[in-house]
């Protein structure tokens, strides 16, 4: 499995637990609510975003050696973001054992 899918896969586990927290059905006010929980959950959110998209990361680790190392250390930071997170539904049963994995495993580095 390469690095995209594995930032893919976390994020998908991830997305999957935090959509349902949006839902007005679940008394939520999409998130869009100006209480702490919804700004709480903006901020989760969009941290998530954020630490996924190593595309064009991975694109310069291939491209462009000399940022290797810079790039590295922003993919191992972003993996250790997403890791952290998905943590905290260690207990469920969509929750894979690579999910705890450091980011120097994910990357090979």
């Amino acid at each position: 499995m390469d690095i995209e899918q594995r930032f893919q896969r976390i994020t998908d586990f991830i997305e999957a637990r935090l959509t349902p927290l949006f839902d007005p059905a679940n008394g939520s006010d999409h998130g869009f609510g100006m209480d702490d929980t919804s700004r709480s959950l903006r901020a989760l959110r969009y941290t998530v975003q954020a630490a996924s998209q190593v595309n064009g990361l991975v694109e310069k680790r291939e491209t462009a050696p000399e940022l290797r190392q810079v790039v590295d250390q922003a993919l191992e930071h972003n993996w250790d973001v997403l890791r952290s997170i998905a943590r905290m539904w260690e207990d469920h049963p969509e929750f894979v054992k690579e999910f705890k994995a450091h980011s120097w495993d994910v990357l090979g580095v």
